[in-house]
């Protein structure tokens, strides 16, 4: 029987995205708890040219240690992002003997420090080397494993679009990840929404809708646009934590619930306790501040609260100001 853990082209998958110093395990486990997503994955882990030890797949994957997946049970993939097919297959392969359920490959990173090292959407300007790592890596692991590629539109235009999207096909991708923008666009042109389409159209394997789903209307019109079903969210996720909640609720046309400033309060209080046991206090009180800052698009609240802690630098002093935040609702 086909894994059904995985996109169809018939499917309504919720992918959460894979987004560098936001989304780690620990917002992953809140959020896949909160529910609606399908699989996740995890920052991208930088391959080089040679084979990394355990202990940083752990780093970035740490529900290595329970089965590849969060608490919530939901699938956890590890994305490697480099540009030498061997090392990205000997990588790939020992990430799969460590526990990952699938590996995703990087093409669409725009950072410069990225680009410059000939990472990420730096390599959609030539789509015979993206097919020479997704087919290295597809040879390295058993057949039962997904390979998958998360790709934009292109690199400073949409010239080579389709012939990337063939690219990842002909090389064996098991499904592909579309960002509706160029590399050049970053993340401030407008969504293409309608570049989906034109790729969906000449893929035989399933693609995935990404780029600026932010509320259920947005999914809704992604969807209607795209043809495509399945979708990855990303910052729309971290502003709106039960957003794919709410568009599982919406696929199954079920009335969602929404959650409150104090239920999110509540999340990121968690949060930042969970993390107390692993990681230096410097980090926690930088990443309560992010969460936050970037809450206060769907929660005037987090505004508030943001404003209130943004000079602390001290652990204690921000799980002070959280916990009255929250005994004052």
């Amino acid at each position: 029987m086909p894994d059904t853990r995985y996109p169809t082209k018939k499917t309504m998958k919720i992918l959460l995205a894979p987004m560098e110093g936001v989304v780690d395990s620990y917002l992953r486990d809140i959020l896949t708890n909160i529910g609606g997503y399908d699989l996740c994955v995890t920052e991208f882990v930088r391959v080089v040219d040679q084979p990394l030890p355990p202990k940083v797949f752990s780093r970035f994957c740490t529900e290595l240690e329970t089965g590849g997946k969060t608490t919530a049970g939901t699938p956890v993939i590890i994305q490697l992002l480099g540009a030498n097919p061997d090392a990205m297959a000997e990588n790939a392969a020992r990430a799969v003997a460590l526990g990952t359920p699938g590996i995703d490959l990087n093409f669409g990173c725009p950072a410069k420090c990225v680009n410059k090292r000939n990472g990420g959407s730096f390599l959609l300007q030539d789509p015979q080397r993206m097919f020479d790592i997704i087919s290295a890596v597809k040879t390295a692991v058993d057949d039962a494993i997904p390979v998958s590629a998360k790709i934009r539109l292109g690199f400073e235009n949409t010239d080579l679009t389709l012939d990337i999207a063939r690219a990842v096909e002909e090389a064996g991708a098991n499904y592909v990840t579309v960002h509706a923008r160029t590399k050049a666009d970053g993340y401030k042109h407008p969504v293409r929404w309608e570049w989906l389409a034109k790729v969906n159209d000449v893929l035989s394997i399933p693609m995935i809708a990404n780029g600026d789903i932010n509320s259920i209307d947005d999914y809704r019109r992604c969807t209607e646009i795209s043809g495509c079903e399945n979708v990855m969210i990303g910052r729309g996720a971290v502003a709106r934590p039960d957003l794919a909640r709410q568009i599982r609720d919406f696929q199954n046309n079920e009335t969602s619930s929404t959650l409150t400033w104090k239920d999110v309060l509540i999340l990121l209080i968690k949060m930042s306790n969970d993390m107390t046991t692993d990681v230096k206090t410097k980090y926690i009180v930088s990443r309560t501040k992010q969460w936050l800052a970037m809450l206060k698009r769907e929660y005037p609240d987090a505004g508030n609260c943001f404003s209130e802690i943004r000079t602390m630098k001290n652990y204690q002093d921000v799980k002070k100001a959280l916990n009255s935040q929250l005994s004052s609702l």
